[in-house]
């Protein structure tokens, strides 16, 4: 590793609190990256701060010493009933959000500022309680921080500084409401400083910046290439079936590597790790179906060296330090060109070099085009040797346990909320067979009503008037009676009938028929032709 990528700045140059420095000088930072070197001054200074620079360039220490350098020198707020953060950081994987506490627990070392950090999939009643005792800096995803908030475990009234990091993946996942909600209960931009930071800045990131920023100062870290200059690329050509073997051969060729494969979908990332294990290379899957403590054990384990190969989908693919990682294989090609630039940047982090190497498939042969248009450089294409291509046996692929996979659950609702008990109740008892109780199966059954009724309605035809005239003829004309169907026995767990007593016509509800039995029955007008016997008693 190199320090070409510093800058001749050093930290202790600006006017920063002693307590801060003395972090940076355990954490062996003494010189600035570009993008730190270009935006400490402004955001020193109060200003709004939009930036953009290749991934690993230290975007991250760049608004953390914003943010605790404001915190240190403005007073803080006297104590309230609830927990009232001063600095809140939006990060948009739960991956992110804990590398980001990391980093800020080893820089704000020596300030006594209180750090806490929100996630899902762990910790529920401890992050909650962790939180509403009190914090000055808060970090999270946007899910877990609004459940929070809507519990009144905090409120965002005294909030002095607001970060967005990986502002770009907030749009692919969705977040972009949640963020919104959040930005709105803060005080006006005018009252907070707003800190953005991503490896692009898109058209929408710079709209969402300049409407809830307080007119932020765009800083852009202009380079030959948007990837990082110390990556080699390659690709090779390679058929569908021919993958396997290809990963299989080159993994095995690379001594002391450290290895991140990306796959687009989980189902895909099961297969290569099963694939890999099988073959006697020890591998991990980083996906959203792993449950949280067991894909932040399996980073832990990959950053200290302990397992050599990670398979990933983009959940690894945004914001991650891991350090040394010196091969990115896109297995499967990204779609989004900028996904392309995220992968690869997990290699060549802090001037180092590294590889990257892409599978250009079958399926996701037409992302080359895009990705290298994107890039503004034409990606080199190796050709297959037959040497690369190992033996599979298509038997060595191995399952993952099931308790290594967590099933999809519905978002929790917040307690209290509306709709909880509820939605448990039905979560609780599926119907037969795993399927739930479809929404339409009520007007089903009022069509299937509606059915009997016009059958019923036929039945009757030779009389115009309404439905209840031929019933009330039945009981007192014995030509009506002959015509009108009649039960020739009692239903099953119907009261006995006594004799002489006119039975109901099959089509009338359950509801008439009790009221029919209420009345006194005529035995004059009864006609033995019809009735039922009464049954004899029993001794």
């Amino acid at each position: 590793m190199t320090d070409k990528h510093l800058t001749q700045t050093r930290f202790d140059s600006f006017a920063l609190d002693q307590r801060i420095i003395d972090g940076l000088d355990e954490a062996g930072f003494t010189r600035c990256t570009p993008i730190q070197e270009q935006t400490l001054p402004i955001a020193l200074s109060g200003r709004d701060v939009a930036g953009q620079a290749q991934t690993g360039t230290g975007k991250t220490a760049a608004f953390l010493i914003v943010l605790m350098q404001r915190l240190l020198t403005n007073p803080a707020p006297a104590p309230a009933q609830i927990a009232r953060p001063r600095a809140l950081i939006l990060a948009p994987t739960r991956e992110l959000a804990v590398q980001i506490h990391r980093d800020t627990e080893l820089l704000a070392k020596h300030t006594g500022l209180r750090i806490a950090v929100v996630y899902g999939g762990a910790g529920y009643q401890e992050q909650r309680d962790r939180v509403a005792g009190g914090v000055d800096i808060l970090i999270g995803t946007p899910g877990r921080l609004i459940d929070y908030f809507k519990q009144k475990v905090f409120d965002l009234q005294a909030i002095e500084a607001v970060v967005l990091d990986e502002a770009d993946r907030m749009f692919d996942l969705g977040f972009i409401k949640d963020i919104r909600f959040l930005l709105r209960r803060m005080p006006p931009p005018e009252n907070r400083q707003g800190l953005l930071f991503s490896a692009t800045l898109s058209y929408r990131v710079t709209e969402l910046a300049y409407e809830h920023m307080n007119h932020p100062q765009l800083v852009k870290i202009e380079t030959e290439t948007i990837t990082a200059d110390r990556v080699r690329q390659c690709c090779y050509m390679t058929s569908n079936e021919e993958k396997i073997a290809l990963l299989l051969g080159l993994v095995r060729g690379w001594d002391d590597a450290r290895i991140m494969v990306f796959v687009n979908t989980k189902r895909e990332a099961d297969r290569v790790w099963g694939f890999l294990q099988g073959n006697g290379i020890n591998t991990a899957v980083l996906s959203g179906d792993v449950p949280q403590k067991k894909r932040l054990k399996l980073l832990k384990d990959f950053t200290e060296g302990k397992l050599p190969v990670l398979v990933g989908t983009d959940v690894a693919a945004r914001g991650l330090h891991i350090p040394d990682v010196t091969h990115v294989v896109n297995y499967d090609l990204p779609e989004d060109p900028e996904d392309y630039v995220h992968r690869i940047g997990r290699t060549a982090r802090a001037g180092a070099a590294g590889d990257a190497i892409g599978f250009v498939c079958e399926t996701y042969a037409f992302c080359l085009p895009d990705i290298e248009a994107f890039i503004g450089a034409k990606i080199p294409v190796e050709p297959v040797d037959p040497a690369l291509l190992a033996e599979v046996n298509p038997r060595s692929r191995m399952r993952p346990d099931r308790e290594d996979r967590c099933e999809a659950r519905p978002a929790r609702p917040p307690r209290g909320g509306s709709g909880g008990a509820g939605a448990g109740r039905g979560e609780r008892r599926p119907r037969a067979g795993g399927e739930r109780r479809s929404p339409t199966r009520s007007p089903s059954r009022s069509e299937a009503q509606s059915r009997a009724d016009s059958k019923e309605t036929q039945a009757d035809t030779p009389v115009a008037a309404p439905r209840r005239q031929p019933e009330i003829a039945a009981l007192t004309d014995p030509a009506a009676m002959t015509a009108a169907p009649l039960f020739s026995g009692p239903a099953r767990g119907a009261p006995r009938a006594e004799s002489g007593t006119s039975e109901i016509p099959t089509g009338e509800p359950k509801k008439r028929r009790r009221r029919r039995r209420s009345k006194k029955p005529d035995a004059d007008g009864a006609n033995p032709a019809t009735s039922s016997p009464a049954p004899e008693p029993v001794d």
